[in-house]
């Protein structure tokens, strides 16, 4: 009986060795909790602001929430997994932060496809839990209207935070901006030549997109993406674009900054967020409130065609003359 205690010990030693301390739990969920504040546990329906960073186990970030500057809001529901990252948020409660490794096979699975450039076993998942509105017996009224609260309280914060993030940013890169009416701040890194674009001219630019803590959100340039180990997604073409200027195809920070530059020029824009997403934001990626930084080069720029076809107008009623009685 000794010998086989003695066994397992080793084996459950050896088993937490090999996963770097990481508990089993349900379906294969492994865990390891950091922080345990001693919190209620989150529940089905409870909602919940966290920060997450997702890497590979090579250690391949492919997605951070403090880069982004907001945390992620997830209302909570009824779990589809026991060894999903759900199920793992669900060990937690409010302060609490863990480390989970979920295997790749059981998230891609069912049809769902794996990205082809996603490499080893596992998904880690770096969860810390800032604040959980609990449901429990509340009214749905009084529910909402907790959450309401507290997104403006963030909303309220990072729009207090954005001028200091403006100005950190270009102090951090020592750049010597030139700040417009509108607040869009600029420098002409490259000069070029030649008439600058005007409206209805179409611009033809490379990009890169960074938020305020440098990481890159979007770019055309393949080498950059490469450089700073952006993920890149199967089937990606990278290449100049096409933006008509002065037309409101693009935000307002954009189409007043392609109108400071010529041919060949390169210029950095750093876009509040009065002329770029506003109090919405863009998805998981810009918050509301947030600036965005911009690095440009004109490529080309092509005239309209003054042979184009007309737009037709639509036609619209003569009008009557007065009936006199």
């Amino acid at each position: 009986m000794k010998r086989k205690l003695m066994f397992l010990a080793i084996a459950a030693t050896a088993f937490a060795s090999c996963n770097g301390g990481f508990k089993k739990g349900d379906a294969g969920l492994l865990y390891n909790i950091h922080t345990s504040k001693g919190a209620p546990h989150i529940k089905e329906g409870d909602y919940v602001s966290l920060n997450m960073v997702i890497k590979t186990d090579g250690d391949s970030v492919l997605s951070n929430s403090y880069d982004a500057g907001h945390p992620i809001l997830i209302p909570m529901q009824k779990l589809q997994s026991k060894g999903d990252i759900m199920a793992g948020i669900e060990m937690l409660g409010e302060g609490d932060s863990a480390t989970f490794k979920i295997s790749t096979d059981s998230i891609f699975k069912g049809g769902v496809q794996r990205p082809p450039n996603l490499k080893g076993k596992y998904l880690i998942f770096q969860v810390a839990v800032s604040k959980v509105i609990a449901k429990g017996s509340l009214t749905e009224q009084v529910f909402r209207g907790r959450v309401q609260d507290y997104i403006k309280t963030l909303t309220d914060g990072m729009k207090a935070a954005e001028p200091a993030k403006i100005k950190k940013y270009i102090a951090d890169h020592n750049l010597k901006v030139t700040t417009t009416a509108s607040g869009l701040n600029y420098v002409i890194t490259q000069p070029g030549t030649g008439p600058v674009l005007a409206p209805h001219d179409t611009a033809v630019v490379n990009y890169t997109g960074r938020l305020p803590s440098g990481k890159i959100f979007e770019t055309s340039v393949k080498e950059v993406a490469i450089k700073e180990k952006q993920p890149i997604e199967p089937g990606r073409q990278f290449a100049p674009i096409r933006i008509p200027v002065g037309e409101a195809k693009v935000i307002p920070g954009w189409d007043e900054g392609l109108q400071l530059m010529n041919k060949g020029s390169k210029i950095t824009l750093v876009i509040p967020s009065n002329i770029a997403y506003k109090d919405q934001g863009a998805g998981n990626v810009i918050g509301p409130y947030t600036p965005i930084i911009f690095e440009m080069e004109l490529i080309d720029i092509v005239k309209p065609n003054p042979n184009a076809p007309k737009p037709v107008m639509p036609q619209t009623a003569p009008p009557t003359a007065p009936t006199t009685k």
